[in-house]
């Protein structure tokens, strides 16, 4: 795990960032956590104070000591000056882009994007004049050549979804910060604890905290850091919008985040000793892990990550719909679920050579995405080798 200076400079691990960071137990009666603090309106005590506009609550939309508690602690974790929180990870992307964009500006997005962030720039960023054009996710410094008078901002998604290419962060900023183009980073997959965008040159940070953030599939959570360039605007962006959290929503995610550690680790394990496995079954055509030194990416992700996340896709030989039914139908433990980073293992049909367009995805067979929880190994490779069967039956 990266070790993370925070905000204030003093070096802590992320272990110890994620059990002390962001809870001023002192301020409320000594409570471990943050309480739930629910409310709308905030009361003045004269109105000195309410002309204070650097007090930090003054209205329910825009903070609480509980969203407060949670943004603190991934500033800190993400090393940067400041973090907003959204209601899912859609609405960090959306208040993200929005902070760097105006009418007649130009966005690069990688090919390999989350499907909302593409339907996003197709239809919505266009409809207010922004323009989106797609790239090779392996193109690194050559990004350049893609670069118009237009362009103001380039999002980045590390491995990318679905299909897990790295990306080169660092030359990509090497080539955006001169030319003044913000660079986005979805860091969802690896966290803060296995990868540190910011560092790498990033401008903004983003994270479906839904995912490994919450830990427990039962909270909505987006989260958006930026440094101290762009963390004015993305806060006043979130203003502007009047995207905000629940109290209780962000006390579910601080509670989750305190094992946040502890849970990447156990599914980093458990994930690649699956990805293995699975690379010797019969009718496995390839197992996309950048930890597996079989990815092509595989040297990238040494350099710039210190783990890896729980998700990773898996394509098979070519077969009818009926086998997938087969498959899927019958798992016991593997679950088919949109989302991911949850205790639970997933096992989801995907078909990226629907969204492609930069670089058409053309490899034959049928491709399955994979989070791994934290079931015993033994009885999720059961659960898998039984579905195996079954799709190779048909």
């Amino acid at each position: 795990m990266l070790k993370n200076t925070g905000r204030s400079g003093a070096s802590a691990s992320p272990e110890t960032l994620l059990t002390h960071s962001g809870r001023n137990s002192q301020n409320h009666l000594g409570y471990v956590n943050t309480p739930v603090f629910r409310g709308s309106t905030i009361l003045f005590q004269d109105l000195d104070a309410l002309e204070d506009y650097t007090a930090p609550y003054r209205y329910g939309r825009n903070d609480s000591p509980t969203s407060k508690g949670l943004a603190d602690l991934v500033s800190e974790l993400e090393g940067a000056a400041g973090t907003v929180l959204g209601p899912s990870g859609l609405s960090a992307v959306t208040t993200a882009l929005l902070s760097v964009l105006s009418a007649g500006d130009e966005v690069l997005i990688t090919d390999t994007a989350y499907d909302p962030t593409r339907n996003f720039a197709r239809d919505a960023l266009s409809r207010w004049g922004i323009s989106t054009r797609f790239y090779d996710p392996r193109i690194g410094a050559g990004i350049a050549d893609l670069i118009s008078e237009k362009t103001r901002a380039i999002f980045v998604e590390s491995p990318g979804s679905l299909t897990f290419e790295v990306q080169d962060l660092p030359a990509i900023a090497a080539v955006a910060k001169p030319r003044g183009i913000a660079v986005l980073v979805d860091n969802s997959w690896a966290t803060p604890l296995y990868h540190q965008p910011l560092a790498l040159g990033a401008d903004i940070v983003i994270h479906a905290g839904t995912k490994m953030f919450v830990g427990h599939s039962d909270t909505m959570l987006g989260t958006a850091s930026a440094n101290e360039a762009y963390w004015p605007k993305l806060q006043q962006t979130q203003r502007l919008l009047g995207v905000t959290v629940s109290p209780d929503d962000s006390f579910l995610a601080v509670r989750g985040m305190r094992t946040l550690a502890i849970r990447m680790k156990e599914h980093q394990v458990r994930a690649l000793d699956l990805a293995t496995w699975l690379q010797g079954q019969a009718g496995v055509l390839e197992v996309y892990h950048p930890a597996l030194p079989s990815h092509p990416d595989h040297t990238m992700w040494k350099r710039d990550f210190t783990g890896s996340g729980s998700l990773f896709a898996v394509r098979l030989k070519a077969a009818p719909r009926t086998a997938i039914e087969a498959m899927v139908n019958g798992l016991t433990l593997f679950g088919m679920g949109y989302s991911w980073g949850g205790y639970e293992s997933l096992f989801l049909p995907i078909k990226p050579e629907r969204t492609r367009t930069a670089v058409p995805w053309t490899a034959e067979g049928n491709m399955f995405r994979v989070h791994v929880g934290l079931e015993d190994p033994a009885d999720l490779k059961a659960d898998l080798a039984g579905g195996l069967a079954r799709y190779l039956a048909v």
